[in-house]
């Protein structure tokens, strides 16, 4: 009984730890770092690649401004953000909000800006990939120096 009873408490703790770590970062008090972002950017970057089977040149090409190629990558990435929306529509409030919360500051205002400066940028939404590589270009075009897509 007592091994049982320290478990529950633990559990417990272990519950409420949870609770106050979704609040703390759901209210946007724990952005993370730019080298914590950079990490994260990276990890997705290296999923999508593999999933899209993309090659990194092209990737590359797009944060020089080429989107011709590559576009099923972008789903995955707007996919892996939860930028799209079942219906294939780009969540554009959903996207400021997560910016907001989650990146340093200097980088959150200007992709909170172009997030919201492109949020009618998405006309295909009965081709996914084509879709979210309208955002993307959006994104990109609406301030270059600071594309924040991976």
């Amino acid at each position: 009984k007592s091994c049982a009873r320290i478990h529950t408490s633990n559990m417990k703790w272990l519950v409420v730890g949870l609770c106050l770590y979704l609040i703390i970062t759901r209210d946007g008090w724990c952005a993370i770092s730019e080298k914590q972002l950079n990490a994260t950017k990276k990890l997705v970057r290296n999923s999508c690649t593999a999933k899209s089977k993309v090659a990194p040149e092209i990737i590359d090409a797009m944060h020089q401004g080429d989107f011709s190629d590559g576009q099923c990558y972008l789903h995955c990435i707007m996919n892996t953000y939860k930028l799209i929306k079942p219906d294939g529509s780009f969540d554009w409030e959903g996207g400021i909000t997560t910016v907001n919360a989650n990146a340093p500051p200097k980088i959150a205002v200007t992709a909170a800006a172009s997030i919201k400066n492109c949020k009618d940028s998405l006309k295909n939404k009965s081709d996914k990939c084509a879709g979210a590589a309208e955002v993307a270009k959006c994104i990109y075009e609406d301030d270059p120096p600071n594309y924040f897509l991976p």
